[in-house]
């Protein structure tokens, strides 16, 4: 084997070990990139309704790079590269990054980093530490798995209103504000009335967004309402977690299982 051949089967054993790998220094890495995520994810939320100016465009530059650094390495480590840009959250990224590198041509669709808020959802996998944080995470995740979706749906929605409209006569969309405004007014069914949208496209965003949006509100809010049909209880002989919760047996090995609830004797 080659001295360069050596380096890169290297560098690729020491990424994945960052990426997938145990002990203090793959999980300091994985919490480094979530806090990265979460702030940027921050950043993109509150960037719309800030003015430019020239800081902002070099802050771009540098998120986009660790973004497009990130997004090379995982490439590079991914077992079926021919398939990795077909999955949605790499597309995401790749779009993100578009939009990072090129404010000039992207400057209407730059709200469409939002998208990368579903990153979040990786958290679940992403930390295996064990620790209170990711037990949290893992415990809430169908709960915050709506949250993140509605969250992104409505900034995705807002970026089309205000990229189909702004600057069109009629229209009463001057701002991205005025885009939010009126995306969370129709997905409400609230309707006030006081901002309006013009042509076909005006007609067919609200019909997307009043059905598409309420369908995930509801989804979200069953979750938050209804308790969970599954508990979490260790089988002894198998492990499972999972159990419904009027189970009396294991599905899994079949062994009887011991579900505490109200009313039961200590």
């Amino acid at each position: 084997m080659s001295e360069t051949a050596g380096k890169r089967v290297g560098l690729r054993r020491s990424l994945i070990w960052l990426y997938e790998g145990v002990g203090r220094w793959p999980v300091t890495f994985r919490w480094s990139v979530l806090i990265f995520d979460i702030v940027t994810i921050s950043y993109f939320l509150v960037s719309p309704f800030l003015p430019r100016s020239g800081a902002h465009h070099w802050l771009d530059y540098v998120i986009g790079s660790v973004i497009a650094l990130d997004l090379a390495a995982r490439f590079y480590i991914s077992p079926n590269r021919r398939r990795f840009f077909l999955r949605f959250m790499n597309i995401a990224d790749l779009i993100v990054v578009f939009t990072m590198f090129a404010p000039l041509i992207s400057q209407n669709y730059a709200f469409l980093r939002i998208i990368r808020a579903l990153r979040i959802a990786r958290a679940f996998s992403f930390l295996r530490d064990g620790s209170a944080v990711a037990r949290y995470l893992e415990h809430h995740r169908l709960v915050i798995d709506r949250a993140v979706n509605v969250i992104v749906f409505l900034f995705i929605m807002s970026a089309m209103v205000y990229a189909d409209q702004i600057g069109r006569e009629g229209s009463d969309v001057k701002n991205y504000l005025d885009a939010f405004y009126f995306t969370v007014t129709s997905l409400t069914t609230t309707g006030y009335g006081d901002i309006t949208l013009v042509g076909w496209t005006g007609r067919v965003l609200p019909i997307i967004i009043m059905l598409l949006g309420v369908t995930l509100f509801l989804r979200l809010l069953r979750v938050l309402v209804t308790p969970s049909e599954r508990i979490e209880v260790e089988c002894k002989s198998c492990g499972l977690m999972h159990h419904d919760r009027d189970a009396i047996h294991c599905k899994h090995c079949g062994q009887i299982i011991y579900i505490p609830h109200e009313g039961a004797q200590p």
